[in-house]
């Protein structure tokens, strides 16, 4: 093996390492095996759909609508395809006028939720996985985009991104410079995750970084870079109520372009005094961008900017002063809930699962129920934040 002090050396131990992971993700996940997502309780169903399993219980005895997986015992189980299609059965059938399906209508404009942050390890991907889930087990449909060249999403939601993702199959090839441009359309792929679709991410984003520069030399309005992931997500945007992207951890190319493309940022902070203050000069860095940005004619709106405060621990002294402080600045910008650092979270992404996926069977049902309390704390003020944007009741 070359010394460390050999240039050669970094490659050779990325192709190990390389080696090693797909050797582990060929035994944990062999070529003909796919990521399948649990059953449902009926509990579990009714809560997702807002009603009460007797209700559901009695649809089922009646022989009406999706009808469950019945077990040897007695247990009702529903697939995630099953929830969807109950709500659309409800809308059908329900004469109160109530509505299930929370899927945008008219002129109500689709929304793109980047997710960002300077600095890594702030709960970024976690919120994005965890966001885009809720809003599907919500009814809305989803499109998620992995613009991390780490692509952690995408190996969350079962596509290994050295192994899986070819050449132009990332968001690159829907933005890319020159004649080779895909459109987007062909490079979506559904996830086992009903309702979920994504836009998988890899080392290719990178590319991204590197032609731009070359790009801005050039005067035509085609080549702005800043335009580009707005309008690939335009050429989809039928087909989807909500967009949550997964920005790179630092203030590139690619991230600027996210910023552009947004309707609503959510910005994670690890409530510490470093992160704060990283945070701080991504803000200030971010403002003088958009401002050039803007000089070249783009044009950038809000529907909303809000703060999450991630990795949480109310027990730690410093941490709640940290968060007061921030509330004191920023008011409502930040959100009401956090989301508290909880070992639930750790367990299931051993698996590469989100806590949406595991069962309370899994661990210890009280971890998990206080796990998943804060996390539909905190994506149900994001889903509050869509709605008003809409113009509806929260």
């Amino acid at each position: 093996m070359p010394s460390p002090e050999s240039g050669s050396a970094i490659g050779e131990h990325a192709a190990i390492l390389r080696s090693q992971l797909q050797a582990m993700a060929a035994a944990f996940y062999p070529p003909s095996a796919e990521k399948v997502l649990r059953r449902f309780s009926s509990g579990e169903a009714a809560k997702i759909l807002g009603i009460s399993d007797s209700r559901l219980r009695q649809l089922s005895i009646e022989g009406q609508g999706p009808q469950p997986e019945i077990t040897q015992y007695g247990r009702r189980s529903y697939s995630l395809a099953d929830i969807h299609a109950l709500r659309e059965f409800f809308d059908e059938t329900t004469k109160s006028g109530r509505k299930f399906s929370p899927r945008r209508q008219g002129d109500e404009h689709l929304q793109v939720i980047s997710v960002v942050n300077f600095k890594g390890g702030s709960g970024k991907t976690t919120t994005s996985a965890h966001l885009a889930q809720y809003l599907v087990l919500k009814g809305y449909r989803v499109l998620a985009v992995d613009l991390d060249p780490q692509a952690s999403l995408s190996a969350l939601h079962g596509v290994q991104p050295e192994i899986d993702v070819g050449p132009g199959e990332t968001l690159y090839g829907a933005i890319r410079y020159g004649e080779e441009r895909r459109p987007l359309s062909e490079i979506i792929r559904p996830t086992y995750f009903t309702g979920l679709d994504i836009v998988p991410g890899n080392l290719e984003l990178m590319e991204f970084e590197h032609e731009t520069p070359k790009a801005l030399t050039s005067r035509q309005r085609d080549q702005l870079f800043f335009e580009r992931v707005a309008k690939a997500l335009d050429s989809v945007a039928d087909n989807y109520d909500v967009v949550v992207i997964d920005c790179p951890p630092q203030l590139g190319f690619l991230t600027l372009s996210a910023l552009c493309a947004a309707t609503s940022l959510l910005i994670t902070v690890h409530p510490q005094m470093l992160d704060v203050a990283s945070m701080s000069q991504f803000l200030a860095m971010t403002d003088d961008l958009l401002e050039v940005v803007r000089g070249a004619g783009g044009v950038i709106r809000y529907d909303a900017l809000r703060y999450l405060i991630t990795r949480y621990e109310p027990q730690d002294g410093p941490q709640t002063r940290i968060t007061a402080l921030l509330r004191n600045l920023f008011g409502e910008a930040v959100l009401t809930s956090p989301m508290v650092k909880s070992s639930a979270v750790s367990d299931a992404g051993l698996t590469k699962q989100t806590l949406y996926e595991v069962g309370r069977e899994s661990m210890n049902r009280q971890t998990y129920d206080r796990a998943v309390e804060a996390l539909d704390a905190v994506n149900g003020e994001v889903e509050a934040m869509v709605r008003k944007a809409w113009g509806r009741a929260a």
